[in-house]
């Protein structure tokens, strides 16, 4: 059984539908997506996320409670500061996708889905 699948079905079910939905929801706010952005090249601190984005530090700390609430990114603890980083590899990989999909529209690159039915 896949992750989120129904058996049988290939449909999501209700609960995964919802779920990612959610977590899509992370990749409405620029603000957000640049924090991610920023946490793919490596971890860092509020105060670095802040300087490196060039937003203020309260509205990151806003949007790291989000994404961390979200399960896509993880705070641990350096003494006085949290350092975050992106929960796992596929929170890298969906924020690829996500931009690569993006591009691929600006640029008109986007296949549509009927023209490979027509070419299979």
């Amino acid at each position: 059984m896949g992750h989120g699948i129904e058996p049988g079905d290939g449909f999501l079910s209700v609960g995964t539908a919802r779920s990612v939905a959610e977590t899509m929801q992370a990749l409405a706010t620029p603000s957000r997506v640049r924090i991610l952005g920023r946490l793919g090249i490596g971890p860092c601190s509020v105060g670095s996320l802040a300087r490196d984005i060039g937003m203020a530090q309260s509205a990151v700390s806003q949007q790291l409670r989000v994404l961390r609430h979200l399960g896509l990114v993880v705070g641990a603890r350096d003494g006085r500061h949290v350092i975050y980083a992106l929960h796992d590899d596929h929170v890298r990989a969906l924020l690829r996708e996500a931009i690569s999909h993006t591009e691929h529209l600006r640029l008109g690159l986007a296949s549509n889905p009927a023209d490979q039915a027509v070419r299979a």
